[in-house]
């Protein structure tokens, strides 16, 4: 009796220091330190942000940051339908019942079987005479199970865990993407109506040009030379107005593949581009808030966690698999009796499988994975990186913008009053009518400037607004659980 308790308790001391060695197979895992200054640039191109009432940029929400009713209608209807966004959220129900298969390898496997089965044995006697016929039926509850001594199944839990945890990232990181793209798009087709407006401005006051100089010309007062510089400027405008016709039916089709449906006839009028009063005091804070705000940073960083799983799930190949399984029932040569006493039957059996030689598979499988697990650093510290440039480049356009287009706005102006002048000198015989096309089309250019200029400011606002994890939300400060509901 005492050697038998003595053996319990060496063998439950065993199982406990073969678990215990189970999970120090996997590899404590550390995140890395951030590869980027403590701050973001500092210099005559950055300009502080007042705040937005005290809210990191992940907590407002873009119904705040996009005021635009036609654009929060359009941002609410993609959601909805757009399919690279379904497509993530489809990818995070496989991921996680991924994981579920996976999670339920730790537990034993029950099963519940029947069995009938008949057969003849041939005879002995002259010609297989005497030949015998045998039943059999049988019913039985079987078990199987894997104890995890070594960590391997745990591994490959944690790994599919973190997959999962990865999984979901991507699909905010694509809610994001999607609100920052379609808000750009709009912005563009407001941008190619704007250009366009312009040019049909200028294609009609060089129609009206040619005109005066036609008739100057078939009067003898103005000069051939004269009519051709200004039938000139009516087809460079005529081309510009057929090409602006086209960027903007282009933009529009690509706005309905955002939104994942056509258009709806009950949009709220749109707002002019220089109407729009996109958020633009989004504060930065520091670059370590961004582990905590950009998706992108927090799946790389899961499937880190995920490759460091993997590496106990390889050091757990060098131990040996231990498997039980065993069954519970009754048997019976007729079906009456199958359940009547001294039927029942059962088995156990307890298998070990242990690597002796494998031709270098397993270091080979190890390496593997410590090498996979280091290429996920370098692209979690690629990702910071490229969070840390971004927001950097943002913060720079954020604060030269402004002052560009104020300059552009004067320089308009100034080409204005240009044309204006040549007009007169040309109408007076002062000058040629070359300076008025030139004018004319240095005014157009510089109409043509101010609105891209616009259009970049108001898309770097936004691109900003999602290199610092913003667009998730729908309202500002909601709950994370109603995160992108509209």
């Amino acid at each position: 009796m005492a050697l038998t308790k003595h053996l319990t308790e060496h063998l439950a001391g065993a199982a406990f220091a073969l678990l215990a060695a189970g999970c120090a197979l996997q590899p404590a895992y550390q995140r890395p330190a951030p590869p980027v200054a403590a701050a973001y640039p500092d210099g005559p191109a950055y300009r502080a942000s007042a705040g937005a009432d005290g809210h990191t940029p992940d907590e407002i929400g873009w119904r705040d940051f996009l005021p635009d009713p036609r654009l929060q209608r359009l941002v609410e209807l993609a959601l909805r339908n757009n399919r690279d966004l379904r497509a993530a959220v489809l990818n995070v129900e496989r991921v996680r019942a991924q994981y579920r298969v996976q999670q339920a390898a730790l537990f034993p496997q029950l099963g519940l079987g029947a069995s009938a089965a008949a057969g003849s044995v041939p005879g002995s006697g002259p010609g297989n005479s005497g030949s015998s016929h045998a039943t059999r039926f049988g019913a039985d509850l079987s078990a199987s199970w894997e104890p995890d001594f070594f960590g391997r199944l745990h591994s490959l839990s944690n790994a599919a865990f973190e997959q999962y945890l990865a999984s979901a990232q991507a699909q905010r990181a694509a809610q994001i993407l999607l609100v920052s793209q379609l808000a750009e798009q709009y912005l563009t087709m407001l941008a190619y109506g704007e250009e366009l407006a312009v040019t049909e401005r200028t294609l009609a006051a060089t129609t009206a040009s040619w005109k005066i100089v036609k008739l100057q010309y078939d009067t003898g007062v103005a000069s051939e030379l004269d009519l051709r510089q200004s039938q000139s400027a009516v087809d460079l405008a005529g081309a510009s107005h057929a090409a602006q016709l086209r960027l903007q039916a282009q933009a529009q089709n690509g706005l309905v593949l955002l939104v994942g449906q056509p258009l709806p006839a009950d949009l709220p009028p749109p707002l002019g581009l220089n109407s729009q009063r996109i958020l633009a005091d989004v504060p930065a804070g520091l670059p370590s808030d961004l582990l905590a705000r950009r998706p992108d940073i927090l799946e790389a960083e899961a499937l880190l966690r995920a490759e460091t799983a993997d590496i106990g799930t390889a050091r757990a190949a060098f131990f040996p698999n231990i498997s039980l399984t065993g069954s519970l029932g009754t048997a019976s040569s007729t079906l009456a009796s199958l359940f009547s006493g001294g039927a029942g039957a059962w088995t156990f059996a307890a298998s070990l499988l242990a690597p002796i030689f494998d031709g270098g598979a397993n270091r080979a499988n190890l390496d593997l994975a410590i090498i996979q697990r280091d290429i996920g650093v370098a692209q979690y510290e690629k990702a910071i990186q490229t969070a840390f440039r971004e927001v950097a480049d943002g913060l720079a356009a954020r604060g030269t913008y402004t002052d560009q287009l104020a300059a552009l706005q004067r320089n308009e102006a100034d080409q204005q009053r240009r044309l204006e002048l040549a007009n007169m000198r040309y109408a007076n015989g002062v000058d040629s009518y070359l300076n008025v096309l030139t004018a004319q089309t240095d005014l157009y250019n510089a109409q043509i400037g101010v609105v891209t200029t616009r259009l970049n400011r108001l898309i770097n606002l936004v691109d900003l607004y999602r290199a610092l994890g913003g667009g998730w939300r729908a309202r500002t400060g909601e709950p994370a659980c109603q995160a992108g509901n509209s």
